[in-house]
């Protein structure tokens, strides 16, 4: 399917796959998609300047880099920044067209139903988009796809009027008279206020005045605020909408100006916020921030996990917003067609964004149109890469699953560097712009959304699979019965159901030449606990171990703590089960855990806990995994007390060793052992021999998780 996307200040048409339905969500075939000409230019504009140009702009993202360059080198890193900005990024937030599949959960919609569709992480411009349901609402019968096609910049407006709360025959101005300042002035119009509104461009003003504003007012003719005080008999406006877009303070503070005392202002528009106490403070106004198109926005469980809030306790949500802008569009009360300046085949995106960078007056609204097609047998997930490479005779040919920032900025590169044994034969990702980004900057065959193309792919010898951690054991699984061998990464399996069915799979199985099957636990591949590993070998006497895990914050919203992620236990501490596992090669006896009993929300009892576990061979392993500390503290800490010796390993950068004349070791970055991993699991591949990880290893640290995981949870 072709999609727009935003590379280096252009915005370009590609082909990419289709995505996949999933529960709670709706695929549908764009009939129409609206540009938002100030959101869409500003993100073209920043794709064009130069990188230090953007540093300036988001150092939020300066700091991630510097992080990632100190961990994993500076050519690794400049080489995944490089690769994410000449792959470009999507664009869109508003369109509308036909139901194509319904996912699991939805019982309301189906296919063939027409839908308005928001969001700028899924109503994109592109021929099929799949939309969470909260995202999507059905249009009404009178109501064309063009118009429908603005709901995100309706519920925008809609929302910030909702923050004002006007009244029948107050007096409001609107400050800018773009798209969502000409809806909002009729919105408001709609609810019985007298409208007054300003813009730079006298046509706007002119075409505002067509649709129903009462008076319009230039700069040119005169001071703004003394004009707002004479056509108010000296009182001032009831109220001031915002919906300007500019780096000046000067908006809010003439805003505040024009407003009657106990007025109030609601910031829709992208403006200066340097605030001058003396305009607002004698007159007691009341200053709203208007939150894109309503209650809902933002909220990660809301908008892709499908919970509503009750009418009862939230009236207005996005959805709601979104539907009742639509509504007051088909009864004829908003009026769109006089707004749309062009419609664009998406064969010429191109053109449409370049018409919008010229000089002078600019449109106020610029849709895309898009072919339509009735059978959904057209739906192509499947991309090749036309500057693909073929794989030699001897290499393993691997199917990526899951292109997250750790596929790219660990797996990706390490399967490079290892390219004399793994050839990259596809890309599978739920997003399809991602899946053909990632395969053409890795050089994969092709790209897709498919899990199972890649699967039913006879060229196909093995699969990495690092999606999120509930798709981990369903996946491993489905791709052993396949044939294919398998590198997942951990957690293994979240429950014991799963972890089971795998277990299964080889007790059950009769053919001896069965798949390979390697958890991502990389620590034990890393060149400090083979050193480690070396050193203890032999032993007399059982071990002390002692990890401590300062894990750092992550919110209690965020995906690693809820169903997809398994916490923070099953997905991130098997790693240590697992090198406690490889370090004693023994046989897990006993697990016991305590957690902390947080005094405020802020913390999770599952991330702040001690486990202890003792071992067949008399060892003792402790792991302390806590969120409550700063990361400015080293991650990662290991002592081994054996034989009168003390064994430190610090962030997999030092070794040190005290009580012997062994030597220890030192890299400038980070070493978990992830390229070692990789070149362990060809060689097992290529030559045959024991598993990298033998099965009762990857079983036992799956098991003393799930052991804490039920320690944790009494």
């Amino acid at each position: 399917m072709k999609q727009v996307l935003i590379r280096q200040g252009q915005a370009i048409v590609e082909e990419i796959p289709v995505p996949q339905v999933e529960p709670g969500t709706i695929l549908v075939q764009v009939n129409h998609s609206c540009i938002s000409i100030g959101t869409e230019m500003s993100g073209i504009k920043m794709s064009s300047l130069p990188l230090w140009k953007r540093a300036l702009k988001q150092p939020e993202n300066v700091k991630k880099v510097v992080d990632m360059a100190v961990n994993q080198g500076v050519s690794r890193t400049a080489s995944l920044v490089q690769g994410k900005l000449a792959g470009g990024q999507p664009t869109g937030y508003s369109a509308a067209g036909t139901v194509l599949e319904v996912g699991a959960g939805i019982d309301d919609l189906q296919p063939g139903d027409r839908v308005a569709c928001a969001g700028a992480q899924c109503a994109h411009h592109a021929e099929v988009i799949r939309v969470p349901r909260n995202l999507i609402v059905p249009i009404p019968e009178s109501l064309e796809f063009a118009e429908a096609s603005t709901v995100t910049l309706g519920a925008i407006a809609l929302q910030g009027i909702r923050r004002a709360q006007p009244s029948l025959g107050e007096v409001f101005v609107v400050l800018g008279l773009g798209i969502l300042g000409q809806l909002t002035v009729q919105m408001l119009k709609a609810n019985g206020c007298r409208v007054i509104g300003t813009d730079l461009e006298r046509q706007r003003i002119a075409i505002a005045q067509q649709l129903g504003m009462d008076i319009g007012i230039h700069p040119d003719d005169g001071d703004t605020i003394e004009q707002v005080a004479r056509l108010t008999d000296g009182l001032g406006a009831d109220g001031v909408i915002i919906t300007a877009a500019t780096p000046s303070d000067e908006v809010v503070s003439t805003a505040f100006r024009m407003c009657r005392k106990k007025g109030r202002v609601v910031l829709v528009g992208d403006v200066g916020l340097n605030l001058n106490r003396a305009d607002f403070y004698q007159k007691e106004l009341d200053f709203f921030i208007s939150t894109s198109y309503g209650p809902g926005r933002y909220d990660h469980n809301y908008e892709e996990q499908g919970l509503d809030y009750p009418v009862s306790y939230v009236r207005w949500t996005e959805n709601r917003n979104m539907a009742e802008y639509l509504r007051l569009v088909a009864e004829g009360r908003v009026r769109v067609k006089p707004l749309i300046h062009a419609i664009y085949p998406i064969e010429q995106a191109t053109d449409a964004y370049e018409s919008l960078k010229s000089p002078g007056e600019k449109p106020l609204m610029v849709l895309l149109a898009y072919p339509q097609s009735q059978e959904t047998s057209n739906v192509v997930r499947v991309v090749p890469n036309p500057t693909a490479k073929p794989a030699g005779t001897k290499h393993i040919r691997v199917a990526l699953v899951g292109a997250g920032s750790f596929a790219k900025g660990m797996h990706l590169p390490n399967l490079q560097g290892l390219a004399d044994h793994y050839h990259l034969q596809a890309v599978v990702s739920r997003t399809g712009h991602n899946a053909m980004v990632t395969a053409k900057q890795f050089g994969a065959n092709y790209a897709t959304t498919d899990y199972q193309q890649a699967l039913q792919d006879t060229e196909v010898d093995a699969v990495i699979i690092t999606t999120r951690h509930h798709l981990h054991a369903s996946m491993a699984l489905a791709a052993m019965k396949a044939g294919k061998h398998v590198l997942v990464e951990k957690p293994l399996a979240l429950t014991k159901a799963e972890l089971s069915d795998i277990e299964g799979f080889y007790a059950s199985a009769t053919d001896k030449s069965l798949p390979i099957l390697v958890t991502g636990f990389n620590r034990r591949f890393s060149p400090y606990a083979r050193r480690i590993y070396e050193i203890i070998q032999d032993r007399s006497n059982p071990m002390i171990l002692n990890y401590r895990m300062n894990a750092g914050y992550i919110p209690l919203d965020h995906w690693v703590h809820g169903e997809e992620g398994g916490g923070r236990n099953r997905g991130e501490a098997c790693h240590i089960y697992d090198l406690f596992t490889y370090l004693t090669g023994s046989r897990v006896v006993t697990v016991k855990a305590q957690a902390i009993a947080p005094i405020t929300g802020h913390y999770s009892r599952s991330d702040n806990f001690v486990a202890t576990m003792t071992f067949a061979d008399g060892s003792v392993a402790t792991l302390t995994y806590t969120a409550l500390g700063t990361k400015d503290y080293p991650k990662e800490q290991l002592e081994v007390f054996v034989d009168g010796k003390v064994i430190i390993l610090t962030d997999y950068k030092q070794l040190a060793i005290s009580g012997s004349l062994a030597k220890g070791m030192e890299t400038k970055v980070v070493n978990k052992g992830q390229k070692e991993e990789l070149a362990a699991f060809a060689c097992v591949i290529q030559q045959g021999g024991e598993w990298s990880i033998p099965l009762w290893q990857q079983v036992q640290a799956t098991e003393i998780s799930l052991a804490v995981e039920a320690e944790l949870g009494t």
